[in-house]
């Protein structure tokens, strides 16, 4: 193959057939071989394919390891799964041999840095991916040593590497934890591809066409892959030249531009490759893989599925399994185009549909299962409601180059009809074994408001007393930023669904979920918020802090202070401090948050909401509780803003629990040594 790739031409709006038609099976069917012994009990002496994640193993098509995995198996391949190795030694990616194809290499559902740090960069307690909600089994920036372990155990053997945390950084990119530009992921990772996007297709295309005797090289033709070129190599001919890693690093308008310029070669029909050098190295991103087709999406989901954690966790619960246990996926995508968000970056922005038969067919499944409730916990996505939604004009749609199909109004162009999601649902309940189908996704509001029959639906028999949306924020211009419709919105929801939740005789709320210190909110934003929580009686129980993952426009807004969309400058809380008062104005009324809340109030010169006013947020003197609180804060300061490897070893309880180094360093210290 050349080094120029030859130009793509799109033949369809899909992806091409990957796996064969597949017979029904029963979901008793064992997991893939997760050690060595395991691979044996099969009779294999070789596997093809090693999938190491940073996630617990769980066969449930909401985990990526559990999905990929049976994909590969499907398409004809010996599949051995490596979950949360120990990543100090290349000796767990011995244990099955020399794979004959490749390493695939995920550091599992989520980036590893927001799995492991909070919006406050302090060590998270619990991993919902992990067994027991255990921290500790997985490094930072897991896709790095993963990689590196990879080609330590078996040199020569391609090394694929995708995911979340790969899709994200697969160019150079913020990093908000080390408060730096870091390079593409495939240069630090040493990884010969950077699968990017769901990856289905990709990856049984790499497998089948390795095993035809095709090098790791020759894949650089394949949609949704990234890679590395050689200093002498020249990058095609079609590309798009972005600013380079060394521009991106020092100039932030160059970080912007490269920003607009990505978002922008997003659509699968009309994207082009982009390039970007760092140094004399051309790092090169092929176009997004096209939308998987619903024969294919009713395949994958399809396949057979166990449902269940590995047995080696001997009961061990897995917090994120016990949630999506008893869901059903209905769709993948999203064309909404939030900029905090990095669905549609990975997903893509058409939608992918499964059909309703699929659907059906696999709540009929979970109905025999003799583990199952009877309450289906969610039937959704990305989002409840835009199931089989998606543009009316096809010759339009291979030509858009809009980020978002709803915002700042609804695209006239986007099919928004909700007659196919409210069959599936109605034909969901008379699934035998099934007893209830609960909608947990989030709702996509103003488009609901578009059809009366599916708030009448969902009000009646889908939501459990309570239905959590999104509206994110009360300000225009923070909303503007977000690409997030009018607080009006909400507002119009909140009445249809009281009022359809009356006709049924049923009296549900709506929860809402906002944001604090996302990109042009200052503390004048979040006080007016404030407001509006207390004068429509909501408390709310969680508080999303914004985290700026890699990738996402609004990360090139908190990094820069610029929205890379129309080129003005943008008001960002980047101190802890700052971070820390927008949260606890969301929460003003506990007491915990007194103090916090009355530096804002003064701050903001808004003492006249410290009292006993209608409007008043805070009294004048705190409660007891407040002080109780601020006590027991000045005794706590482990972990306050540090590094998980910051910490002491002896009361570590991160990721590296019980490490040698820092106490053999403290050990070795001499006298005085720290007052230098």
């Amino acid at each position: 193959m050349s080094a120029a790739c030859p130009p793509m031409t799109l033949d369809a709006n899909v992806a091409p057939t990957m796996l064969p038609a597949l017979p029904v099976v029963t979901p008793e069917l064992p997991h893939l071989p997760a050690n060595r012994a395991e691979m044996e009990a099969r009779g294999w002496d070789y596997v093809d394919v090693v999938f190491v994640t940073g996630d617990a193993y769980v066969d449930h098509p909401a985990f990526a390891a559990g999905i990929l995995s049976r994909v590969l198996e499907a398409a004809g391949f010996r599949v051995a799964v490596l979950s949360q190795p120990d990543w100090r030694s290349a000796e767990p990616w011995r244990q099955f041999g020399r794979p004959r194809l490749f390493f695939g290499i995920s550091a599992g559902n989520m980036d590893s840095m927001i799995n492991h740090y909070t919006a406050n960069k302090k060590v998270r307690n619990d991993d919902a991916y992990s067994p027991g909600g255990r921290i500790g089994l997985r490094p930072d920036r897991a896709t790095i040593p993963y990689c590196q372990r990879a080609r330590e155990a078996f040199p020569g053997v391609p090394v694929i590497a995708g995911g979340v945390e790969a899709s994200l950084r697969r160019l150079a990119h913020y990093d908000y934890w080390s408060d730096t530009v870091r390079r593409a992921i495939m240069l630090d990772s040493k990884a010969d591809l950077v699968v990017f996007g769901m990856g289905e297709h990709q990856i049984v295309t790499i497998a089948r066409r390795l095993a035809a005797g095709e090098t790791v090289k020759d894949l650089r033709d394949l949609r949704g892959v990234a890679y590395a070129m050689g200093a002498s190599e020249t990058p095609p001919d079609d590309a798009i030249v972005l600013p380079s890693y060394e521009e991106v690093k020092t100039d932030k308008r160059q970080f912007v531009l490269a920003t607009r310029t990505i978002h922008h070669e997003t659509n699968p029909l009309n994207a082009r490759r982009l390039v970007q050098y760092h140094d004399r190295q051309a790092v090169v991103c092929n176009p997004p893989p096209l939308p998987v087709s619903q024969a294919d999406m009713d395949r994958i989901y399809g396949l057979p599925y166990t449902r269940r954690p590995h047995p080696m966790y001997r009961g061990q619960k897995i917090p994120a399994y016990e949630v999506v246990k008893d869901s059903v996926t209905i769709m993948r995508g999203c064309f909404g185009g939030c900029t905090f968000c990095s669905i549609t970056a990975h997903q893509g922005r058409i939608i992918q549909s499964r059909s309703s038969d699929s659907v059906l067919a696999e709540l009929r499944q979970l109905g025999k299962d003799e583990q199952f409730s009877g309450t289906v916990s969610d039937i959704g996505g990305p989002t409840a409601n835009m199931y089989q939604m998606r543009c009316t004009r096809p010759e339009v749609e291979a030509k858009c180059k809009r980020l978002s199909c709803v915002h700042p109004t609804v695209c006239k162009l986007l099919g928004t009809d909700h007659g196919p999601l409210v069959d599936l649902m109605r034909r969901s309940r008379e699934v035998p074994g099934v007893d209830r189908v609960l909608v947990a996704s989030g709702i996509r509001m103003d488009l609901a408001q578009k059809s009366p029959e599916y708030l009448e639906e969902l009000a009646r028999h889908h939501v459990g007393g309570h239905l959590k949306v999104a509206p994110e924020h009360t300000d225009p211009e923070v909303l503007r930023l977000m690409k997030k419709p009018d607080v009006d919105d909400f507002r119009g929801f909140a009445r249809a669904f009281r009022d359809a939740s009356a006709r049924a005789g049923k009296k549900q709320y709506v929860v809402p979920y906002f944001i604090a210190s996302h990109p042009g909110s200052d503390l004048n934003a979040m006080i007016d918020l404030a407001l509006f929580l207390k004068r429509n009686g909501h408390r709310p129980d969680q508080v999303q802090d914004f985290i700026p993952a890699p990738f996402d426009i609004a990360t090139c807004m908190y990094y820069t202070g610029i929205d890379p969309m129309t080129g003005n400058e943008v008001q960002v809380a980047r101190g802890l401090r700052d971070r820390k008062m927008q949260r606890a104005l969301m929460q003003f009324f506990k007491p915990e948050n007194y103090f916090m809340v009355r530096e804002a109030l003064l701050k903001a010169g808004r003492g006249d909401l410290i009292g006993s006013g209608c409007d008043c947020l805070i009294p004048t003197n705190p409660p007891k509780a407040a002080l109780r609180a601020r006590m027991e804060r000045a005794n706590e300061s482990l972990g306050e803003g540090k590094y998980v490897h910051q910490i002491p070893a002896k009361e570590s309880t991160g990721y590296r629990p019980g490490r040698k180094t820092q106490t053999r360093r403290q050990a070795n210290k001499r006298p005085g040594q720290d007052k230098k």
